[in-house]
C-alpha cells in the first residue's frame, strides 16, 4: 500500500528551507519510488495562512510534518528553551554539536512525550541579526527606546528588554508590512530574512549581533510516523539525514551571498569587535543567567558538554 506523507513550509521557493525541503522528497521519491506519494507545499503563506499555522496543522494530522522554530514551543516542552541562550553559543559548529549530541536526542524524547509531535532532523534556522530603520546600532545604548519585532517567545523579549529595546511579537507573514510602515523601528532575524523579504530597504543599518542561532526541528505527526512501514521510516529517516547536511551547507553560502547583497545595496553593515559583542552579552547575562537556572542540572551538564565536544 503506499503511503501518502503531506509535507509543508513557509518560505519561498529560493530559501534554504524549501530547497532542502524539495531535497528531501527528491531523495525519498528515488529511494522508495512508488511505495510513496511525498507531497510538498513550500509556502502556506501564500494561501491566506500565518506561518505558525504548520504546527497546527501538523499536530492534528491534516499535515504530516512542517519545519519551523523551536521557539514557539517552548510553553509546551520549555526545555526546548535551552536553544533560546541568547550570546550563549558563538559559531554554527558547537551549535550543530549540541543539535546532533545527547542533549539534541534528550529534547526530541521529551517533545514527543509532550505533544503530538516526532523530531525526526534540526535544521539550520540562521544566525540571528539586528537591522534598526533610524540609526546604527553599536552598543546597548543605541536601543534604548525602540520597537523590536521578535518571535513569540517571553525568553526572547526579556533578553531584548534588557537591552533596551521595546519588544513586540510579530507572525512572519505580517512581519514585512509592520517593517515598511514603521509599526517597529528594529528586527532579529537571519540575514537570508533581512534580505529576501525585502527587510532592508527600510531597515538601512544591519548589526552583526551573531546573538543566537535559530533552530528549526523538522516536525512530524507523531501518529502518523508510528503507522508507517519500518521500510519508509527508514527511507525517511535517511533522507532527511541528507537533506540537513544540504540545508546546513545552504545556509552558511546563504550567509555569505546575502552578506553581500545587502551591501551592493548601499545597507550600512555594523561589524561588531569582541570588546562590543561581549557588551551586548554582559547587558543580558542576568537574564540569561536566570533563565538557565529553570533547567535541571542534568540538562545543562549535556548543553555545556555538547558544547565542549567542538574545539574554538
Amino acid at each position: 500500500m503506499k503511503t501518502t506523507i503531506k509535507f509543508a513550509g513557509y518560505q519561498g521557493e529560493q530559501s534554504v528551507h524549501t530547497r532542502a525541503a524539495n531535497h528531501f522528497c527528491e531523495v525519498l521519491r528515488h529511494s522508495v519510488g512508488a511505495a510513496i506519494d511525498i507531497q510538498f507545499e513550500p509556502n502556506i503563506v501564500r494561501h491566506g495562512f500565518k506561518a505558525a499555522d504548520l504546527l497546527t496543522k501538523t499536530e492534528s494530522g491534516e499535515l504530516d510534518g512542517c519545519y519551523f522554530s523551536s521557539s514557539y514551543l517552548v510553553g509546551r516542552v520549555p526545555e526546548l528553551g535551552l536553544f533560546d541562550q541568547h550570546f550563549a553559543v558563538p559559531d554554527r559548529r558547537r551549535a550543530y554539536a549540541i543539535l546532533d549530541g545527547a542533549l539534541g536526542q534528550r529534547l526530541a524524547t521529551l517533545v514527543n512525550q509532550a505533544t503530538g509531535f516526532t523530531i525526526l532532523a534540526y535544521w539550520d534556522n540562521g544566525l540571528r541579526h539586528i537591522s534598526t530603520a533610524s540609526h546604527a546600532v553599536r552598543q546597548p545604548g543605541d536601543c534604548k527606546g525602540l520597537k523590536i519585532r521578535t518571535l513569540k517567545n517571553e525568553q526572547h523579549q526579556r533578553v531584548f528588554r534588557a537591552l533596551g529595546f521595546d519588544p513586540m511579537a510579530i507572525d512572519v507573514r505580517d512581519l514585512p508590512e509592520a517593517v515598511a510602515n514603521h509599526t517597529v523601528d528594529a528586527q532579529e532575524n537571519p540575514l537570508t530574512n533581512i534580505y529576501n523579504f525585502g527587510l532592508h530597504k527600510t531597515h538601512r543599518h544591519v548589526t552583526l549581533t551573531q546573538h543566537l542561532l535559530g533552530v528549526a526541528p523538522v516536525f512530524f505527526n507523531k501518529q502518523a510516523v508510528a503507522a508507517w512501514p519500518d521500510n519508509i521510516k527508514l527511507a525517511v529517516t535517511r533522507a532527511l539525514s541528507e537533506a540537513t547536511a544540504e540545508q546546513r551547507r545552504f545556509a552558511e553560502e546563504e550567509d555569505t551571498l546575502c552578506l553581500q547583497a545587502l551591501e551592493s545595496d548601499g545597507c550600512e553593515i555594523i561589524t561588531l569587535s569582541d570588546k562590543e559583542r561581549a557588551d551586548f552579552s554582559a547587558a543580558t547575562d542576568s537574564v540569561v543567567a536566570q533563565y538557565r537556572s529553570q533547567f535541571k542540572p542534568g540538562l545543562i551538564e549535556l548543553f555545556n558538554a555538547d558544547l565542549a565536544n567542538v574545539s574554538a
